[in-house]
């Protein structure tokens, strides 16, 4: 598993955290006796497998609000991610902003893809 199976625009860089104190702190964590900031590339593989099947699935649930309510593609979709951040908030989902944003994004490619099929 490598970075070439996840599309460059997806976030590779994980939210930084914060920790309190006087002195500047570097948030890392030990992997294999080796301390890593990043994500694995397996980790990644599996972080975008799940932003990807939450976004065909938003596509497919926004696509039947469109059907059956009328509302435009822009207001569904911004329903939907405001319903994925409440998710988040919630830490029922675990997912970055940058995340959530590429997810809303992905989308709405997947939307217009179906569109134009």
């Amino acid at each position: 598993m490598t970075n070439r199976d996840v599309p460059d625009d997806f976030p590779r860089e994980p939210d930084l955290g914060s920790v309190a104190g006087k002195q500047p702190k570097l948030l890392v964590r030990q992997v294999d006796g080796r301390y890593q900031s990043a994500l694995s590339d397996e980790e990644l593989l599996v972080r975008y497998d799940a932003c990807e099947d939450l976004a065909a699935q938003l596509s497919r649930y926004v696509s039947r609000k469109i059907a059956t309510s009328g509302l435009t593609t822009d207001v569904a979709l911004s329903r939907a991610g405001k319903g994925v951040r409440l998710k988040v908030d919630a830490g029922e989902w675990d997912l970055s902003q940058r995340e959530i944003d590429w997810v809303i994004e992905r989308a709405r490619q997947l939307l217009l893809a179906a569109t134009n099929d």
